[in-house]
């Protein structure tokens, strides 16, 4: 599963908001650290803002906050918000071969895969990874 840039940076946000959850985070720190524009920025948090995972707050002081629960916020809810995962794969035309038929429905189970496991990653567990990863290796 290919995520969009959206996708990518609506879960880059998600974890920094939740990583501190009592702050109100500047979107320009969120859009510098990625190498994202702020107007880029600003239309995914809008997104994420319009489904009740952040609260905004205008002015000095202002920024995101992250609002949801981070137990049972998955990756999926996020993704979902900005990828088009009932699509699935292409309707097999009459004339294509087994070998691309077969390799269709290998493709359409990885998906599957893919979407049952970032349904089991919660907002909560990836935090921890964050942090197992950024603990160096004794």
């Amino acid at each position: 599963m290919k995520l969009q840039k959206n996708t990518e940076l609506a879960l880059y946000s998600v974890l920094e908001f939740a990583a501190r959850p009592h702050e109100h985070v500047p979107a320009a720190e969120v859009a510098a650290k990625y190498g994202e524009s702020l107007h880029h920025l600003a239309k995914v948090l809008s997104e994420l803002a319009r489904a009740g995972i952040v609260d905004s707050v205008r002015g000095v002081g202002g920024g995101y906050r992250f609002a949801a629960n981070p137990r049972r916020l998955t990756l999926l809810d996020v993704i979902r918000l900005f990828e088009d995962l009932g699509a699935g794969a292409p309707a097999t035309p009459e004339g294509r071969t087994p070998v691309d038929r077969a390799l269709g429905q290998v493709l359409a189970e990885i998906d599957q895969i893919a979407q049952a496991t970032f349904g089991s990653i919660t907002v909560a567990t990836m935090l921890g990874m964050v942090d197992r990863a950024a603990t160096p290796a004794p």
